[in-house]
């Protein structure tokens, strides 16, 4: 009987985890609205710049968790991504953070791949630094999408 209880337990709980399995894969737009610093492109175009200003403590990434109802996130699943990102002037407020997940189509990786053409774009004068924002901030798949001329991740290799 023993065995049966937690057979059962164990389906429940693995039932309920295909909400966030592969995702989520874009914020939601209510908890993760998008927040920049005040910086140039100038700013964001030097090289180290994302160093100088990373910092978001280990409380605020477990509330970005529980905001998004994972509260016990599996290691090595998630990353704790910036909506807009750090190189294209995205602040590390937790109206710009979400849970971003490694798995899955639309994954953290990328993202990533579209943070560095927005950002290299940016740098080279071929975009501006508010568009580059509000096209990751609104919707970064499809970006992702206008800029890699594609309607699914041509890169989806390891870091």
């Amino acid at each position: 009987m023993k065995h049966l209880i937690v057979a059962l337990f164990l389906s429940l709980l693995f039932s309920a985890a295909p909400a966030f399995a592969e995702g989520p894969f874009a914020p939601d737009p209510k908890l993760t609205p998008g927040d920049i610093l005040e910086v140039t492109k100038k700013d964001v175009c030097v090289v180290g710049y994302t160093k100088k200003v990373r910092n978001v403590p280990g409380s605020v990434r477990k509330e970005v968790f529980q905001r998004y109802g994972i509260p016990h996130p599996t290691k090595g699943a998630y990353e704790v991504d910036h909506l807009i990102s750090l190189e294209l002037g995205g602040s590390n407020s937790i109206k710009n953070l979400f849970p971003q997940a490694y798995q899955g189509l639309w994954n953290a990786r990328v993202k990533d791949a579209l943070e560095n053409k927005l950002h290299k774009l940016v740098c080279t004068n071929k975009l501006s630094l508010t568009q580059a924002q509000d096209e990751i901030a609104s919707d970064w798949i499809g970006a992702y999408k206008k800029y890699f001329k594609t309607g699914k991740p041509v890169t989806n290799k390891k870091r």
